[in-house]
């Protein structure tokens, strides 16, 4: 992928994004914290408020007089705040990945990863390259610095290489590596695993098959009854019990999509095949020529995405959607209407996958030099309604093949002592599937899907409160907002339906970088208390909010230097989107409207003037 961005004239103003902080990314940690530490408390935390929270993400960006060059590259560096009885201590230290220990005892880059190769070893010939590519386990970097998930009472770090790193909850100490290849036969897994109420994990990967590479669901169970686990010891691990249920063959067998999550509901396993490719053999190539990984991705402009429904019962492929060509990395939420006759897709969706290439070092350093910067990372979060039943082909291509009706639930914000901000929500009767989406069955019998637009923001690394809504319809979910030209990022934006309008609160932290919103929840519908860690200036900082009111509550500071894990540049709470895909722009005749066309582009209306 192209990394080089368009300059700017020398004598223009030399900050085109003057409120947008880029350094919060760029940050190197050099000393690991290993024993708790406090540090200066203002304001009064919950009582109740007790818990642990893990972090992963990009450590440090130097390996001796080395440096890498993506931000996906950085060594991975585990966070722990401990908060119990009003008080918060903090630990941080590196994964112990092999990529790690082998760059710091060499000091220099031995593997090669995704946005940077690897410093030429004069001891390695081409035979050697060659034998390395059949040998993934020993040459395939295994920095798991993305996420960290629980496999029944263990913690796994994770990368969407076929590795995961066993950490110890108190100490952080990595206890174990896991290749996934040696349990299941898939060469890669996505970042976010699902974790369902019966403690099963579902991801999503690619297998090797007889026809080409294919995607694959497994499944992990903690139950070994049900997965028919016998008493041989050696059969007790979660990972010699995992289970491939569902097969999808890729649309180019030798060119899969990239994909870096997935979605589930009750009965479906959603695939979002999206037109950003890995070229298996220009990735063959790039290992023989020590080139970085992102050479052998490749984007096709003209291509559509292919949304998957694939049956959880039977592990078959049950429909297939055509949308416009987006790029995506996190899906929002997914869930069946009541009447079961569609699948509601929420996805944080770009233009193109040009937002990978705004995460090179040097492309985040000349950020306020590049007017084309915030362009790129523009992304939107859009709603796809898939209708499920299937479709005669005597009906007209101009009907709207959306249909049923849902209802969001009945949800209430119990006030609490002095809150006389919270808000109570009445039963809402309006009809959701007629605010925008659509789908038409084309000419060759596919089904073409028309998003709408659920907030006219930039949304990334989206959360819900999957413990009770994965799978589910939900009402709001947090995000990170990827707008760089906002004139108040480091902002938290509450947009509610009642009053039609965002309400902006500042706070005495300039800027919320985190990668998620995390959620206290009180009952099973309200979220009161999110809480957001961040890096200060000169160290660690954690900001609590109450979510129901948005109000500044307490701030724990520490004096230690520290990075964190994946910093964007603030957050947005957004309840019940209202917006049309189509409100910015004139909305098209009947006749043409959700019709596929050259000219539609679903970015066209949000994300060319840099308005919000």
């Amino acid at each position: 992928m192209d990394k080089k961005l368009k300059g700017r004239d020398e004598d223009a103003d030399p900050r085109y994004w003057p409120n947008c902080d880029t350094s919060v990314w760029l940050r190197s940690c050099e000393e690991e914290v290993l024993e708790p530490i406090t540090g200066k408390n203002f304001g009064t935390f919950p009582h109740w408020l007790n818990g642990v929270l893990l972090r992963n993400g990009p450590g440090s960006l130097n390996v001796g007089d080395y440096n890498f060059e993506h931000l996906f590259d950085s060594s991975a560096l585990l966070h722990r705040f401990a908060i119990n009885d009003g008080r918060v201590t903090y630990q941080r230290r590196f994964v112990q990945t092999d990529v790690y220990k082998r760059n710091r005892a060499a000091q220099r880059i031995v593997f090669t990863e995704f946005g940077t190769k690897a410093v030429p070893d004069p001891c390695q010939c081409i035979f050697s390259r060659v034998a390395s590519i059949f040998n993934i386990e020993k040459s395939m970097a295994d920095n798991s610095m993305i996420s960290i998930y629980p496999f029944g009472d263990e913690f796994y770090a994770f990368t969407e290489a076929p590795f995961m790193h066993r950490i110890d909850p108190e100490t952080l100490e990595t206890k174990d590596k896991i290749f996934i290849s040696r349990h299941v036969a898939l060469v890669n897994h996505t970042s976010h695993p699902h974790v369902m109420n019966d403690g099963s994990i579902f991801n999503l990967g690619l297998k090797v098959t007889a026809r080409g590479l294919a995607y694959g669901v497994v499944r992990f169970s903690t139950d070994r009854e049900a997965a028919g686990d016998s008493e041989d010891p050696e059969k007790r691990s979660i990972f010699d019990r995992a289970k491939l249920v569902a097969t999808v063959n890729a649309r180019w067998s030798c060119n899969p999509s990239y994909m870096h999550s997935f979605g589930v509901t009750d009965n479906y396993f959603v695939i979002v095949e999206q037109p950003l490719s890995i070229s298996i053999f220009t990735l063959v190539a790039c290992r023989l020529k020590n080139e970085p990984m992102s050479s052998c991705l490749k984007w096709y402009d003209k291509e559509n995405t292919l949304i998957h429904l694939v049956s959880r019962k039977t592990g078959t492929k049950v429909k297939t959607f055509v949308a416009e060509a987006f790029f995506y990395l996190h899906i929002i939420n997914q869930f069946e209407t009541k009447d079961g006759k569609n699948v509601v897709l929420d996805i944080c969706c770009y233009r193109d996958a040009k937002m990978l290439d705004c995460m090179y070092v040097e492309v985040m350093k000349n950020a306020h030099k590049n007017p084309n910067y915030a362009e790129m990372f523009r992304g939107r979060p859009l709603r796809f309604i898939l209708p499920v039943e299937s479709t005669s082909d005597e009906i007209s291509e101009e009907i709207n093949l959306v249909g049923g009706q849902l209802f969001r639930r009945s949800e209430k914000v119990e006030k609490n002592e002095g809150d006389e901000e919270a808000e109570s929500f009445p039963v809402e009767t309006e009809n959701l599937l007629k605010k925008g989406a659509a789908a038409y069955r084309l000419p060759d019998g596919n089904i073409f899907v028309k998003p709408e637009l659920l907030c006219d923001l930039g949304c990334e690394t989206p959360r819900i409160n999957s413990e009770f809504n994965l799978g589910k319809e939900y009402r709001y979910f947090y995000a990170i907002s990827s707008d760089v030209d906002l004139e108040i990022p480091g902002t938290v934006c509450k947009k509610t339906k009642k009053k039609k309008k965002k309400k902006y609160h500042r706070f005495p932290l300039s800027e919320t970088n985190d990668r998620y919103f995390f959620l206290f929840l009180t009952t099973r519908s309200s979220s009161r208390w999110t809480r957001l860690p961040r890096p200060g200036k000169y160290g660690a900082k954690k900001m609590f909010i109450q979510a129901s009111r948005y109000s500044y509550r307490t701030r724990k500071e520490r004096e230690k230097t520290t990075v964190w894990s994946y910093p964007l540049l603030f957050g947005v709470r957004i309840e019940r989107p209202k917006l049309d895909f189509w409100s910015s722009t004139e909305r098209p005749s009947k006749k043409s409207q959700g019709r596929p066309s050259k000219h539609l582009d679903p970015f066209q209306s949000v994300c060319t003037d840099g308005s919000t």
